[in-house]
């Protein structure tokens, strides 16, 4: 099983929370508010630890279950601190009206995170195409892209422990693509399928 950190205390971050320690993971939550962290860490169960802001994560795999504009400034404060883990980015740029990336270059939050991270850190974009009410309740796929094959490994082998699909899109840079994918959920959830119990996946046909 895998060893995490989710910095973070909101709703991604017990869901993903809640789910990783009934696979049997080590779970470590980090967040300003010490009082809910811990509060958080209590709700998971399961031998769930609290750590310092800012501190050294316990977790190989650190999950930054943030809003999109805070991850970056976020990895940046913690800087050498995460030298050598794994970074998961699961947030969506989305812009005020939901009809587009707040950011306007082909780039994403997770090559962001990518700059100002150590450099033996990896990161991984994973999460950001399923809604929290999916996740709660479904086995949706997951789409992963990263540069570090061994990092993306870990990340798809804790996805597995979840009772998930992890499916490898490539490289960082599709993780513009990818929060592109999080844009059309949204939309076909207010347009095509008109409500929010559903998640984008892959169907396999042989023969």
């Amino acid at each position: 099983m895998s060893s995490i950190t989710l910095i973070g205390t909101g709703n991604m971050a017990r869901t993903i929370g809640t789910l990783a320690v009934a696979g049997g993971n080590t779970v470590e939550v980090m967040g300003r508010d010490q009082s809910k962290a811990d509060a958080l860490a209590k709700i998971l169960g399961g031998g769930a630890t609290t750590g310092k802001w800012g501190a050294v994560p316990a977790g190989d795999i650190v999950i930054t279950a943030l809003l999109y504009d805070g991850v970056v400034p976020v990895v940046a404060e913690y800087g050498d601190s995460l030298a050598g883990k794994v970074i998961v980015d699961i947030s969506n740029p989305f812009n005020a009206t939901f009809d587009g990336l707040a950011h306007s270059e082909e780039t994403s939050i997770a090559q962001d995170v990518a700059k100002v991270a150590p450099a033996d850190a990896s990161v991984v974009k994973a999460f950001n195409t399923i809604f929290r009410s999916v996740l709660d309740k479904g086995r949706p796929n997951v789409f992963i892209a990263g540069d570090n094959a061994q990092a993306k490994g870990g990340v798809a082998a804790f996805i597995e422990s979840l009772g998930l699909r992890p499916l490898d899109v490539g490289g960082l840079k599709m993780a513009h693509w990818l929060e592109g994918m999080g844009l059309v959920t949204v939309s076909l959830a207010g347009n095509g399928v008109g409500h929010w119990d559903f998640a984008l996946g892959i169907t396999e046909f042989t023969g």
